[in-house]
Protein backbone atom coordinates (compact mmCIF):
# COMPACT_ATOMS: atom_id res chain seq x y z
CA UNK A 1 0.00 0.00 0.00
CA UNK A 2 2.70 2.40 0.04
CA UNK A 3 3.19 3.13 -3.59
CA UNK A 4 -0.44 4.60 -3.66
CA UNK A 5 0.70 6.78 -0.73
CA UNK A 6 3.51 7.91 -2.11
CA UNK A 7 1.77 9.26 -5.31
CA UNK A 8 -0.90 10.23 -3.58
CA UNK A 9 1.37 12.36 -1.26
CA UNK A 10 3.56 13.86 -4.06
CA UNK A 11 0.74 14.90 -6.06
CA UNK A 12 -0.72 16.78 -3.15
CA UNK A 13 2.69 18.68 -2.00
CA UNK A 14 3.16 19.05 -5.92
CA UNK A 15 0.24 20.68 -6.98
CA UNK A 16 0.10 22.68 -3.74
CA UNK A 17 3.45 24.30 -4.66
CA UNK A 18 2.40 24.99 -8.55
CA UNK A 19 -0.22 26.96 -6.76
CA UNK A 20 2.47 29.17 -5.39
CA UNK A 21 4.04 29.16 -8.75
CA UNK A 22 6.76 27.22 -7.88
CA UNK A 23 7.84 23.99 -10.12
CA UNK A 24 6.26 21.18 -8.77
CA UNK A 25 9.55 19.45 -8.36
CA UNK A 26 9.73 21.83 -5.26
CA UNK A 27 6.77 19.57 -3.86
CA UNK A 28 8.00 16.62 -4.70
CA UNK A 29 10.93 16.91 -2.56
CA UNK A 30 9.19 17.84 0.35
CA UNK A 31 6.68 15.08 0.18
CA UNK A 32 9.83 12.95 0.34
CA UNK A 33 10.61 14.57 4.02
CA UNK A 34 6.76 14.25 4.69
CA UNK A 35 6.87 10.52 3.88
CA UNK A 36 10.43 10.31 5.72
CA UNK A 37 9.01 12.06 9.21
CA UNK A 38 6.06 9.50 8.86
CA UNK A 39 8.28 6.59 9.00
CA UNK A 40 7.75 5.59 5.26
CA UNK A 41 10.14 4.12 3.27
CA UNK A 42 10.32 4.01 -0.74
CA UNK A 43 10.36 0.42 -1.36
CA UNK A 44 11.77 -1.30 -4.62
CA UNK A 45 9.04 0.42 -6.53
CA UNK A 46 10.04 3.59 -5.90
CA UNK A 47 14.18 3.26 -6.58
CA UNK A 48 13.27 1.70 -9.66
CA UNK A 49 11.49 4.49 -10.77
CA UNK A 50 14.00 6.97 -9.40
CA UNK A 51 16.50 5.27 -11.63
CA UNK A 52 14.65 5.23 -14.53
CA UNK A 53 13.87 8.62 -14.60
CA UNK A 54 17.61 9.69 -14.35
CA UNK A 55 18.05 7.06 -16.84
CA UNK A 56 15.87 8.93 -19.45
CA UNK A 57 16.57 12.60 -18.70
CA UNK A 58 20.56 11.79 -19.64
CA UNK A 59 19.44 9.42 -23.04
CA UNK A 60 16.75 12.75 -23.58
CA UNK A 61 20.04 15.27 -23.10
CA UNK A 62 22.25 13.29 -26.00
CA UNK A 63 19.47 13.34 -28.33
CA UNK A 64 19.66 17.02 -27.90
CA UNK A 65 23.14 17.69 -27.50
CA UNK A 66 25.58 19.10 -30.36
CA UNK A 67 29.17 17.26 -29.15
CA UNK A 68 30.91 20.15 -30.57
CA UNK A 69 29.27 22.25 -28.42
CA UNK A 70 31.23 20.70 -24.89
CA UNK A 71 34.21 21.70 -28.23
CA UNK A 72 33.98 25.60 -26.77
CA UNK A 73 36.07 26.87 -24.29
CA UNK A 74 33.29 28.09 -21.91
CA UNK A 75 32.21 24.58 -21.65
CA UNK A 76 35.10 22.39 -21.13
CA UNK A 77 37.41 25.53 -19.72
CA UNK A 78 35.12 27.28 -17.58
CA UNK A 79 33.80 23.80 -16.24
CA UNK A 80 37.14 22.87 -15.31
CA UNK A 81 38.38 26.24 -13.58
CA UNK A 82 35.05 26.12 -11.73
CA UNK A 83 35.56 22.54 -10.36
CA UNK A 84 39.71 23.02 -9.31
CA UNK A 85 38.66 26.52 -7.87
CA UNK A 86 35.46 25.00 -5.59
CA UNK A 87 37.84 21.92 -4.72
CA UNK A 88 40.46 23.83 -3.54
CA UNK A 89 38.45 26.45 -1.33
CA UNK A 90 35.61 24.39 -0.20
CA UNK A 91 38.00 21.78 0.59
CA UNK A 92 40.73 24.53 2.58
CA UNK A 93 37.43 25.44 4.33
CA UNK A 94 36.14 21.98 6.03
CA UNK A 95 40.20 21.04 6.59
CA UNK A 96 40.21 24.79 8.45
CA UNK A 97 36.10 24.01 10.50
CA UNK A 98 38.26 20.24 11.18
CA UNK A 99 41.27 21.70 12.70
CA UNK A 100 39.31 24.44 15.05
CA UNK A 101 37.30 21.30 16.34
CA UNK A 102 34.09 21.64 15.07
CA UNK A 103 32.53 18.22 15.72
CA UNK A 104 30.95 17.30 12.10
CA UNK A 105 33.94 18.53 10.63
CA UNK A 106 36.68 16.68 12.50
CA UNK A 107 37.15 13.34 11.31
CA UNK A 108 37.88 15.00 7.87
CA UNK A 109 41.73 15.25 7.20
CA UNK A 110 42.71 17.41 4.02
CA UNK A 111 42.78 14.83 1.49
CA UNK A 112 38.89 13.73 3.13
CA UNK A 113 38.25 17.50 2.78
CA UNK A 114 39.16 17.81 -1.14
CA UNK A 115 36.56 14.35 -1.34
CA UNK A 116 34.07 16.11 0.31
CA UNK A 117 34.39 19.50 -1.57
CA UNK A 118 34.86 17.19 -5.10
CA UNK A 119 31.18 16.02 -4.08
CA UNK A 120 29.82 19.34 -3.94
CA UNK A 121 31.88 21.04 -6.91
CA UNK A 122 28.95 19.50 -9.22
CA UNK A 123 25.79 20.87 -9.85
CA UNK A 124 22.46 19.13 -10.65
CA UNK A 125 21.61 17.78 -13.95
CA UNK A 126 18.50 16.75 -12.77
CA UNK A 127 17.28 20.60 -11.84
CA UNK A 128 18.73 22.28 -14.63
CA UNK A 129 17.28 20.28 -17.54
CA UNK A 130 13.75 20.31 -15.60
CA UNK A 131 14.09 24.00 -15.30
CA UNK A 132 15.71 24.78 -18.67
CA UNK A 133 12.59 23.00 -20.22
CA UNK A 134 10.39 24.52 -17.92
CA UNK A 135 11.49 28.03 -19.56
CA UNK A 136 11.44 26.41 -23.18
CA UNK A 137 15.34 27.33 -23.19
CA UNK A 138 16.96 23.94 -23.73
CA UNK A 139 17.99 25.29 -27.34
CA UNK A 140 18.80 28.87 -26.28
CA UNK A 141 22.63 29.86 -26.42
CA UNK A 142 22.78 29.81 -22.14
CA UNK A 143 21.17 26.61 -22.03
CA UNK A 144 23.37 25.22 -24.02
CA UNK A 145 26.31 25.91 -22.53
CA UNK A 146 24.58 24.82 -18.86
CA UNK A 147 23.91 21.70 -20.58
CA UNK A 148 27.69 21.71 -21.86
CA UNK A 149 29.09 22.62 -18.49
CA UNK A 150 27.37 19.42 -16.79
CA UNK A 151 27.89 16.96 -18.81
CA UNK A 152 31.44 17.74 -18.45
CA UNK A 153 30.73 17.34 -14.70
CA UNK A 154 29.03 14.18 -15.04
CA UNK A 155 31.63 12.89 -17.26
CA UNK A 156 34.57 14.06 -14.50
CA UNK A 157 32.15 11.82 -11.49
CA UNK A 158 31.79 8.87 -14.23
CA UNK A 159 35.81 8.52 -14.37
CA UNK A 160 36.28 9.14 -10.35
CA UNK A 161 33.51 6.37 -9.52
CA UNK A 162 34.78 4.17 -12.09
CA UNK A 163 38.60 4.55 -10.34
CA UNK A 164 37.57 4.92 -6.89
CA UNK A 165 35.52 1.32 -7.24
CA UNK A 166 38.61 -0.45 -8.33
CA UNK A 167 36.99 -2.12 -10.20
CA UNK A 168 37.76 -1.08 -13.67
CA UNK A 169 35.91 -2.05 -16.98
CA UNK A 170 35.67 -5.27 -18.89
CA UNK A 171 38.72 -6.00 -21.59
CA UNK A 172 35.91 -6.13 -23.82
CA UNK A 173 34.97 -2.77 -22.84
CA UNK A 174 37.53 -1.80 -25.27
CA UNK A 175 35.17 -2.65 -28.33
CA UNK A 176 31.83 -1.19 -26.83
CA UNK A 177 32.08 2.24 -28.54
CA UNK A 178 33.90 1.18 -32.32
CA UNK A 179 31.02 -1.01 -32.29
CA UNK A 180 28.38 1.24 -31.31
CA UNK A 181 29.42 3.47 -34.06
CA UNK A 182 29.53 0.05 -36.50
CA UNK A 183 26.09 -0.94 -35.78
CA UNK A 184 25.08 2.96 -35.71
CA UNK A 185 23.29 2.33 -39.25
CA UNK A 186 21.08 -0.64 -38.25
CA UNK A 187 20.21 1.54 -35.10
CA UNK A 188 18.96 4.65 -37.10
CA UNK A 189 17.27 2.32 -39.74
CA UNK A 190 15.49 0.64 -36.53
CA UNK A 191 13.80 4.07 -35.66
CA UNK A 192 13.15 4.92 -39.37
CA UNK A 193 11.30 1.64 -39.53
CA UNK A 194 9.57 1.98 -36.13
CA UNK A 195 6.80 4.67 -37.21
CA UNK A 196 5.39 7.70 -34.78
CA UNK A 197 3.46 6.03 -32.47
CA UNK A 198 4.10 3.30 -29.71
CA UNK A 199 6.23 1.37 -31.57
CA UNK A 200 8.89 4.34 -31.72
CA UNK A 201 8.36 5.30 -28.46
CA UNK A 202 9.35 1.15 -27.45
CA UNK A 203 12.47 1.82 -29.65
CA UNK A 204 13.31 4.65 -27.42
CA UNK A 205 13.44 2.60 -24.39
CA UNK A 206 15.09 -0.70 -26.55
CA UNK A 207 18.14 2.14 -26.99
CA UNK A 208 18.22 3.65 -23.61
CA UNK A 209 18.02 0.36 -21.70
CA UNK A 210 19.27 -2.14 -23.83
CA UNK A 211 22.20 -0.55 -26.49
CA UNK A 212 22.97 1.93 -23.58
CA UNK A 213 22.69 1.08 -19.84
CA UNK A 214 22.47 -3.03 -20.53
CA UNK A 215 25.58 -3.03 -22.87
CA UNK A 216 27.51 -0.61 -20.43
CA UNK A 217 26.73 -2.37 -17.75
CA UNK A 218 27.90 -5.76 -19.35
CA UNK A 219 31.06 -4.65 -19.57
CA UNK A 220 31.81 -2.74 -16.51
CA UNK A 221 30.92 0.48 -17.50
CA UNK A 222 28.63 3.06 -15.85
CA UNK A 223 24.77 2.47 -16.55
CA UNK A 224 23.95 6.23 -17.18
CA UNK A 225 26.88 7.22 -19.01
CA UNK A 226 25.39 4.07 -21.44
CA UNK A 227 22.02 6.39 -21.45
CA UNK A 228 23.91 9.46 -22.76
CA UNK A 229 26.09 8.10 -25.26
CA UNK A 230 23.68 6.01 -26.59
CA UNK A 231 21.57 9.38 -27.27
CA UNK A 232 24.19 11.33 -28.17
CA UNK A 233 25.26 8.46 -30.86
CA UNK A 234 21.47 8.88 -32.70
CA UNK A 235 21.03 12.37 -31.99
CA UNK A 236 21.64 13.73 -35.52
CA UNK A 237 18.71 11.17 -36.93
CA UNK A 238 15.94 13.19 -37.89
CA UNK A 239 13.44 11.66 -35.43
CA UNK A 240 15.59 12.48 -32.87
CA UNK A 241 13.86 15.51 -31.62
CA UNK A 242 10.28 13.27 -32.09
CA UNK A 243 11.49 10.54 -29.68
CA UNK A 244 12.59 13.12 -27.31
CA UNK A 245 9.45 14.22 -26.93
CA UNK A 246 7.58 11.05 -26.97
CA UNK A 247 9.64 9.97 -23.73
CA UNK A 248 8.87 13.56 -22.37
CA UNK A 249 5.83 12.38 -20.11
CA UNK A 250 7.47 8.79 -19.12
CA UNK A 251 10.88 10.91 -18.19
CA UNK A 252 8.74 13.44 -16.04
CA UNK A 253 7.04 10.75 -14.52
CA UNK A 254 9.68 8.60 -13.04
CA UNK A 255 12.23 11.68 -12.01
CA UNK A 256 9.04 12.30 -9.40
CA UNK A 257 10.52 8.73 -8.22
CA UNK A 258 13.75 10.99 -7.84
CA UNK A 259 12.99 13.65 -6.10
CA UNK A 260 11.24 11.79 -3.42
CA UNK A 261 13.96 9.86 -2.82
CA UNK A 262 16.12 12.49 -2.07
CA UNK A 263 13.82 13.11 0.65
CA UNK A 264 13.18 10.10 1.98
CA UNK A 265 17.07 9.45 2.15
CA UNK A 266 16.87 9.73 6.51
CA UNK A 267 16.21 12.15 9.50
CA UNK A 268 18.58 14.62 10.00
CA UNK A 269 19.65 15.48 13.37
CA UNK A 270 20.19 19.27 14.36
CA UNK A 271 23.74 19.06 14.17
CA UNK A 272 23.57 17.52 10.54
CA UNK A 273 21.00 20.52 9.52
CA UNK A 274 23.06 23.05 10.80
CA UNK A 275 26.08 21.83 8.42
CA UNK A 276 23.98 21.40 5.59
CA UNK A 277 22.23 24.83 6.48
CA UNK A 278 26.41 26.04 5.92
CA UNK A 279 26.92 24.48 3.09
CA UNK A 280 23.91 26.17 1.31
CA UNK A 281 24.83 29.42 2.52
CA UNK A 282 28.40 29.13 0.47
CA UNK A 283 25.70 28.51 -2.92
CA UNK A 284 25.99 32.12 -3.95
CA UNK A 285 30.17 31.90 -4.27
CA UNK A 286 29.52 29.07 -6.77
CA UNK A 287 26.98 31.09 -8.57
CA UNK A 288 29.20 34.00 -8.32
CA UNK A 289 32.33 32.23 -9.44
CA UNK A 290 30.39 30.65 -12.38
CA UNK A 291 28.84 33.75 -13.61
CA UNK A 292 32.44 35.77 -13.52
CA UNK A 293 34.26 32.76 -15.20
CA UNK A 294 31.64 32.82 -18.26
CA UNK A 295 31.61 36.45 -18.26
CA UNK A 296 35.84 36.36 -19.19
CA UNK A 297 34.39 33.84 -21.86
CA UNK A 298 32.97 37.03 -23.45
CA UNK A 299 29.42 35.85 -22.55
CA UNK A 300 26.54 38.91 -21.94
CA UNK A 301 25.77 39.74 -18.57
CA UNK A 302 22.12 37.90 -19.29
CA UNK A 303 23.75 34.83 -20.85
CA UNK A 304 26.15 34.43 -17.55
CA UNK A 305 23.55 35.03 -15.06
CA UNK A 306 21.17 32.43 -16.56
CA UNK A 307 23.43 29.89 -16.55
CA UNK A 308 24.33 30.74 -13.20
CA UNK A 309 21.23 30.31 -11.31
CA UNK A 310 20.67 27.12 -13.63
CA UNK A 311 23.72 25.82 -11.91
CA UNK A 312 22.92 27.21 -8.28
CA UNK A 313 22.32 23.34 -6.78
CA UNK A 314 24.45 20.23 -5.67
CA UNK A 315 24.09 17.46 -7.39
CA UNK A 316 23.11 13.86 -7.15
CA UNK A 317 26.15 12.89 -8.40
CA UNK A 318 27.32 14.42 -4.86
CA UNK A 319 25.07 12.49 -3.18
CA UNK A 320 26.63 9.15 -4.81
CA UNK A 321 29.93 10.08 -4.43
CA UNK A 322 29.61 10.76 -0.77
CA UNK A 323 27.73 7.60 -0.60
CA UNK A 324 30.80 5.52 -1.79
CA UNK A 325 32.63 7.39 0.30
CA UNK A 326 30.63 6.38 3.40
CA UNK A 327 30.54 2.63 1.65
CA UNK A 328 34.47 2.23 1.92
CA UNK A 329 34.55 3.80 5.04
CA UNK A 330 36.41 7.18 4.03
CA UNK A 331 33.83 9.31 5.58
CA UNK A 332 31.40 8.98 7.98
CA UNK A 333 27.33 8.23 7.67
CA UNK A 334 26.03 11.41 8.25
CA UNK A 335 28.19 13.09 5.88
CA UNK A 336 25.62 11.34 2.84
CA UNK A 337 22.65 13.13 5.13
CA UNK A 338 24.11 16.28 5.37
CA UNK A 339 24.99 16.38 1.30
CA UNK A 340 20.99 15.39 0.79
CA UNK A 341 19.40 18.29 2.87
CA UNK A 342 21.92 20.71 1.04
CA UNK A 343 21.37 19.33 -2.06
CA UNK A 344 17.33 19.44 -1.35
CA UNK A 345 17.67 22.92 0.21
CA UNK A 346 19.84 24.19 -2.70
CA UNK A 347 16.63 22.62 -5.46
CA UNK A 348 14.19 24.47 -3.04
CA UNK A 349 16.08 27.89 -2.93
CA UNK A 350 16.90 27.67 -6.75
CA UNK A 351 13.63 27.52 -7.74
CA UNK A 352 11.86 30.29 -7.30
CA UNK A 353 15.50 32.35 -8.08
CA UNK A 354 15.24 31.02 -12.02
CA UNK A 355 11.52 31.35 -11.86
CA UNK A 356 12.13 35.07 -11.47
CA UNK A 357 15.58 35.60 -12.97
CA UNK A 358 14.54 37.69 -15.67
CA UNK A 359 13.26 40.22 -13.08
CA UNK A 360 16.70 39.46 -10.97
CA UNK A 361 18.52 40.73 -14.26
CA UNK A 362 16.90 44.12 -14.84
CA UNK A 363 16.52 44.54 -11.28
CA UNK A 364 21.12 44.52 -11.43
CA UNK A 365 21.73 44.82 -14.62
CA UNK A 366 23.73 48.04 -13.95
CA UNK A 367 25.83 46.44 -11.86
CA UNK A 368 26.43 42.77 -13.89
CA UNK A 369 26.86 44.71 -16.93
CA UNK A 370 30.16 46.34 -15.58
CA UNK A 371 31.53 42.52 -15.68
CA UNK A 372 31.09 42.08 -19.20
CA UNK A 373 34.27 42.09 -21.75
CA UNK A 374 34.43 44.67 -24.31
CA UNK A 375 34.15 42.00 -26.83
CA UNK A 376 31.28 39.51 -27.13
CA UNK A 377 31.00 35.42 -27.94
CA UNK A 378 30.05 35.42 -31.28
CA UNK A 379 26.99 33.97 -30.78
CA UNK A 380 25.73 36.02 -27.75
CA UNK A 381 25.48 39.32 -29.48
CA UNK A 382 22.42 40.66 -29.54
CA UNK A 383 21.03 41.53 -33.01
CA UNK A 384 18.98 44.74 -34.46
CA UNK A 385 16.41 43.25 -36.09
CA UNK A 386 16.12 46.65 -38.33
CA UNK A 387 13.07 47.63 -39.67
CA UNK A 388 10.79 44.69 -40.23
CA UNK A 389 6.92 45.21 -39.92
CA UNK A 390 5.60 42.19 -38.76
CA UNK A 391 7.64 40.27 -36.24
CA UNK A 392 6.97 36.27 -35.51
CA UNK A 393 9.04 34.80 -32.90
CA UNK A 394 9.68 31.11 -32.77
CA UNK A 395 10.54 29.29 -35.91
CA UNK A 396 9.74 25.84 -35.04
CA UNK A 397 6.87 24.39 -37.79
CA UNK A 398 3.82 26.49 -36.65
CA UNK A 399 6.31 29.78 -37.01
CA UNK A 400 7.75 28.69 -39.98
CA UNK A 401 4.33 28.18 -41.53
CA UNK A 402 2.75 31.39 -40.17
CA UNK A 403 6.34 33.28 -41.42
CA UNK A 404 5.74 31.69 -45.19
CA UNK A 405 1.91 33.07 -44.90
CA UNK A 406 2.55 36.31 -43.98
CA UNK A 407 5.75 36.85 -46.68
CA UNK A 408 3.05 35.84 -49.50
CA UNK A 409 0.69 38.34 -48.27
CA UNK A 410 2.81 41.50 -47.35
CA UNK A 411 6.08 40.63 -48.82
CA UNK A 412 9.59 41.37 -47.29
CA UNK A 413 8.20 43.07 -44.28
CA UNK A 414 8.29 40.03 -42.18
CA UNK A 415 11.27 39.06 -40.14
CA UNK A 416 11.68 35.49 -38.20
CA UNK A 417 13.62 35.58 -34.57
CA UNK A 418 14.89 32.29 -32.86
CA UNK A 419 16.95 31.81 -29.92
CA UNK A 420 18.11 28.52 -31.79
CA UNK A 421 21.41 29.16 -33.80
CA UNK A 422 21.42 26.31 -36.07
CA UNK A 423 17.67 27.12 -36.39
CA UNK A 424 17.91 30.70 -37.61
CA UNK A 425 21.12 29.42 -40.08
CA UNK A 426 18.79 26.98 -41.49
CA UNK A 427 15.91 29.31 -42.50
CA UNK A 428 18.39 31.83 -43.77
CA UNK A 429 20.36 29.25 -46.27
CA UNK A 430 16.77 28.64 -47.31
CA UNK A 431 16.47 32.30 -48.01
CA UNK A 432 14.12 33.27 -45.04
CA UNK A 433 14.90 36.70 -43.19
CA UNK A 434 15.65 35.16 -39.88
CA UNK A 435 17.56 36.21 -37.22
CA UNK A 436 18.94 35.14 -33.63
CA UNK A 437 16.71 36.59 -30.96
CA UNK A 438 15.82 36.08 -27.56
CA UNK A 439 11.99 37.68 -26.99
CA UNK A 440 12.16 37.54 -22.86
CA UNK A 441 15.76 39.03 -22.95
CA UNK A 442 15.38 42.71 -22.18
CA UNK A 443 18.22 43.45 -24.12
CA UNK A 444 17.44 42.08 -26.95
CA UNK A 445 14.06 44.95 -26.31
CA UNK A 446 16.59 47.63 -25.88
CA UNK A 447 17.68 47.47 -29.42
CA UNK A 448 14.16 47.04 -31.16
CA UNK A 449 12.52 50.36 -32.74
CA UNK A 450 9.14 51.05 -32.10
CA UNK A 451 8.55 51.97 -35.63
CA UNK A 452 9.60 48.97 -37.46
CA UNK A 453 9.41 45.51 -35.58
CA UNK A 454 6.73 46.48 -33.15
CA UNK A 455 3.94 47.06 -36.09
CA UNK A 456 2.66 42.93 -35.51
CA UNK A 457 4.65 40.48 -33.46
CA UNK A 458 3.18 37.26 -33.68
CA UNK A 459 4.49 34.56 -30.96
CA UNK A 460 4.99 31.01 -31.90
CA UNK A 461 6.99 29.38 -29.38
CA UNK A 462 6.78 26.17 -28.19
CA UNK A 463 6.27 27.23 -23.94
CA UNK A 464 3.42 29.33 -22.90
CA UNK A 465 6.12 30.70 -20.43
CA UNK A 466 8.14 31.94 -23.24
CA UNK A 467 5.21 33.73 -24.87
CA UNK A 468 3.68 35.09 -21.87
CA UNK A 469 7.62 36.69 -21.14
CA UNK A 470 7.82 38.38 -24.47
CA UNK A 471 4.18 39.81 -24.30
CA UNK A 472 5.69 41.18 -21.24
CA UNK A 473 8.25 42.71 -22.55
CA UNK A 474 6.56 44.07 -25.20
CA UNK A 475 4.07 45.60 -22.58
CA UNK A 476 6.35 46.87 -20.46
CA UNK A 477 9.14 48.55 -22.83
CA UNK A 478 5.56 50.82 -23.83
CA UNK A 479 5.44 49.61 -27.44
CA UNK A 480 1.54 50.48 -29.03
CA UNK A 481 1.83 47.31 -31.10
CA UNK A 482 -0.32 44.02 -31.76
CA UNK A 483 0.53 41.07 -30.43
CA UNK A 484 -0.77 38.02 -31.38
CA UNK A 485 0.31 34.50 -29.70
CA UNK A 486 -0.64 30.63 -30.22
CA UNK A 487 -1.72 28.63 -27.08
CA UNK A 488 -2.32 24.91 -26.68
CA UNK A 489 -4.96 25.11 -24.01
CA UNK A 490 -8.01 27.59 -23.42
CA UNK A 491 -6.61 28.27 -19.98
CA UNK A 492 -3.56 29.67 -21.20
CA UNK A 493 -5.21 31.92 -23.72
CA UNK A 494 -7.27 33.73 -21.19
CA UNK A 495 -3.19 34.25 -19.72
CA UNK A 496 -2.23 35.52 -22.94
CA UNK A 497 -4.68 38.27 -22.59
CA UNK A 498 -4.28 39.10 -19.29
CA UNK A 499 -0.46 39.24 -20.25
CA UNK A 500 -1.65 42.36 -22.94
CA UNK A 501 -2.16 39.43 -26.30
CA UNK A 502 -4.82 40.88 -28.74
CA UNK A 503 -5.42 38.26 -30.42
CA UNK A 504 -4.55 34.51 -29.00
CA UNK A 505 -5.42 31.48 -30.52
CA UNK A 506 -5.71 27.45 -29.99
CA UNK A 507 -2.99 26.09 -32.61
CA UNK A 508 -5.07 22.78 -32.62
CA UNK A 509 -8.44 24.55 -33.65
CA UNK A 510 -7.04 27.18 -35.88
CA UNK A 511 -4.97 23.58 -37.78
CA UNK A 512 -8.85 22.16 -38.01
CA UNK A 513 -10.04 25.76 -39.28
CA UNK A 514 -6.81 25.45 -42.06
CA UNK A 515 -7.73 22.39 -43.24
CA UNK A 516 -11.05 23.18 -43.80
CA UNK A 517 -10.04 25.81 -45.93
CA UNK A 518 -7.16 24.20 -48.37
CA UNK A 519 -10.18 21.36 -48.10
CA UNK A 520 -12.50 24.04 -50.00
CA UNK A 521 -10.04 25.19 -52.67
CA UNK A 522 -9.81 22.15 -53.66
CA UNK A 523 -12.96 21.27 -54.43
CA UNK A 524 -13.42 25.12 -56.33
CA UNK A 525 -10.46 23.91 -58.19
CA UNK A 526 -11.01 20.41 -58.91
CA UNK A 527 -14.31 19.43 -57.94
CA UNK A 528 -15.93 21.01 -60.96
CA UNK A 529 -18.84 18.96 -62.01
CA UNK A 530 -19.56 16.53 -58.71
CA UNK A 531 -21.67 13.78 -58.62
CA UNK A 532 -23.69 15.13 -56.30
CA UNK A 533 -24.50 18.51 -54.35
CA UNK A 534 -22.70 19.57 -51.75
CA UNK A 535 -24.72 20.83 -48.44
Amino acid sequence: MMDPLWISVAFFFGFIVRQAGLPPLVGFLLAGFALNTMGIQGGPMLETTAAMGVTLLLFSIGLKLRLKSLLKPEVWAGASIHMVITVLLFGAAMFGLAIVGMSSFSPLDFKLSLLVAFALSFSSTVFAVKVLEERAEMASFHGRVAIGILIMQDLLAVIFLTASAGKWPSPWAILVVPGLFLIRPVLMRLMDRSGHGELMILCGFLMALVFGVGLFELVGFKADLGALFIGILLAPHAKASELAKHLLGFKDFFLIGFFLSIGLSGTPSLETFGVALLLVAVMPFKMALFFVLLTRFKLRARAAVMTSFSLATYSEFGLIVAALATANGWIGPEWLMITAIALSMTFVLAAPLNTHADLIYQRFSDILKRFETRTRHPTDVPLDPGDAEISIFGMGRLGTGAYDAMVEQYGEVVIGVDFDHETVQRHQNAGRNVVFGDPTDPDFWALARPTGIMRLVMLAMPKQVANLAAAQQVRSKGFASMIAATARYDDEIRDLEQAGVDAAFNFYNEAGLGFADHANELLEKRLLKPHRPLK
